[in-house]
């Protein structure tokens, strides 16, 4: 069965195992999660459970919101989503970090940090021209295409907005779960600012 759970980064830092081993991990705080709706073929037309997660203040919320999670007897959520492949839950049940444990293959989702508009050489590791004088060529995209067609083709690499997009990072491995602080240690670097929302749920491609 499939395990989920939404969180947000804390940041990162670095546990060492029983032989010494040093292990970069990332800290990934998620308190509880609430069941606000399970969606069915019937109902629906496809099977989700919905979660929320991160209270807010009442005051934030308008009125549909506050009745749709009022029958899960919770306060109105920040963050809304939905996990496929989840069976047996309630409306109202919850989802802790108690569900992991070490050893558990996961994929995480999260939202790359903005960079604003860059240029090629940052945004696709584009190699930069001579930066020698007389040169004329340093940091530009290069050849927009040849003469015929007489047009810029699509999926040339320019410059433009970079960051910002969903990203998925597979088979991470998670090193320690400590319920007490709703804190699960994920091996290695996952997306994301800091404070930013974080899914976490069984790898799909788990060997």
């Amino acid at each position: 069965m499939t395990k989920g759970i939404l969180g947000k980064k804390v940041g990162m830092t670095q546990i060492f195992t029983e032989t010494g081993e040093l292990i970069p991990v990332t800290v990934v705080e998620a308190a509880a999660n609430v069941v606000l709706q399970v969606k069915t073929v019937a109902t629906d037309g496809y099977e989700a459970v919905q979660v929320g997660f991160d209270d807010k203040r009442e005051v934030l919320s308008n009125k549909p919101a506050k009745g749709h999670v009022a029958k899960a007897n919770t306060a109105p959520k920040r963050f809304i989503r939905e996990f496929k492949n989840i069976e047996g839950l309630e409306v109202g049940a919850e989802l802790t970090v108690e569900q992991f444990e070490a050893g558990d293959v996961v994929d995480i989702t999260g939202t790359t940090k903005g960079k604003g508009f860059q240029g090629v050489i940052k945004r696709y590791g584009q190699s930069r021209g001579p930066m020698s004088h007389g040169s004329r060529y340093h940091r530009r995209p290069g050849s927009m295409g040849p003469v015929a067609p007489n047009r810029v083709f699509k999926n040339k690499r320019l410059a433009g907005r970079m960051g910002g997009n969903r990203v998925t990072v597979q088979n991470l491995v998670v090193v320690q779960v400590v319920p007490e602080k709703n804190v699960i240690l994920v091996k290695g670097n996952i997306p994301g600012a800091k404070k930013s929302l974080i899914t976490v749920k069984s790898a799909i491609k788990a060997k």
